[in-house]
């Protein structure tokens, strides 16, 4: 219940972020990600000290499979590092909370 801060990779997809729940690429799923599960309101501070109030959610099926492709763009051993984790990455959508709700 207490604010935490975390700094992640992302990219922007129109008015979203994306970032992907990973913990290094090791087995556990990330605390920031199972906070999120919880409660998906979330503040992000973005460069220029902009602030957007978020709402995260994971993505699914042709929507996860666009954005997985767009960070294979990104980062072409992508797989390779996704492959060390015993269950698939989530990949993390966070809409802009005013849109979203």
């Amino acid at each position: 219940g207490e604010p935490r801060s975390v700094i992640v990779g992302y990219y922007e997809d129109g008015a979203n972020l994306v970032t992907m729940a990973m913990n290094g690429w090791g087995a556990a799923e990330p605390a920031w990600w199972l906070n999120l599960q919880a409660d998906p309101k979330a503040v992000v501070k973005l460069a220029g000290g902009v602030r957007r109030e978020v709402l995260g959610r994971h993505a699914a099926g042709e929507e996860r499979v666009r954005l997985w492709q767009r960070w294979r763009e990104l980062d072409a051993n992508l797989d390779s590092y996704a492959a060390r984790r015993p269950r698939e990455t989530a990949v993390v959508v966070l809409e802009p909370r005013a849109a979203a709700e």
